[in-house]
């Protein structure tokens, strides 16, 4: 079987990750590429000493949703039904496998900063009070929630597979 180089990538995950490397190269002597970020069952890897996952790709995701519900909608329908089109929507492509990265306390807080600021957007406030008292109101879960609940039930599947 040959390996497609166009396709193909490598990375360094450790603690030598920034070490230059040789070139890996096929038998038909295409060099395969050395990267910083890779993308991975539709999460994004990152070189770094410890194994890592990136954010910016699953937030671009939710902008880019978000602005085409925006787009389409735009201030002709009410605030329940695009609440409801950003839950069905946008939430997905923002949460898209990541029960399976390991984030930091910093990326959660990105990733509830994205929604907290579509709502900012959405009730024409900047203020965080109002803000949380309406995601109350409307029943809608921030990403924190969602992240710990996927998980639990993403390691009880895989409890279940293992054993």
């Amino acid at each position: 079987m040959s390996i497609n180089y166009k396709k193909s990538c490598s990375m360094r995950i450790g603690p030598c990750c920034n070490a230059k490397c040789a070139n890996i190269v096929s038998l038909s002597g295409q060099c395969i590429s050395w990267v910083t970020e890779l993308r991975y069952l539709g999460i994004f890897l990152t070189c770094s000493r410890i194994f890592t996952c990136s954010t910016n790709s699953a937030k671009r995701s939710f902008y880019r949703s978000a602005n085409d519900i925006f787009g389409k909608v735009g201030r002709i329908a009410s605030e329940e039904t695009v609440l409801e089109l950003i839950k069905t929507k946008c939430i997905p492509a923002l949460m898209s496998g990541m029960e399976a990265c390991p984030l930091k306390k910093r990326d959660i807080n990105s990733l509830e900063f994205v929604v907290n600021r579509l709502f900012m957007k959405l009730l024409k406030t900047s203020d965080i009070n109002i803000v949380r008292t309406c995601q109350h109101m409307f029943g809608f879960e921030l990403p924190s929630f969602l992240l710990d609940r996927r998980t639990r039930k993403f390691l009880e599947k895989n409890e279940k597979f293992m054993s």
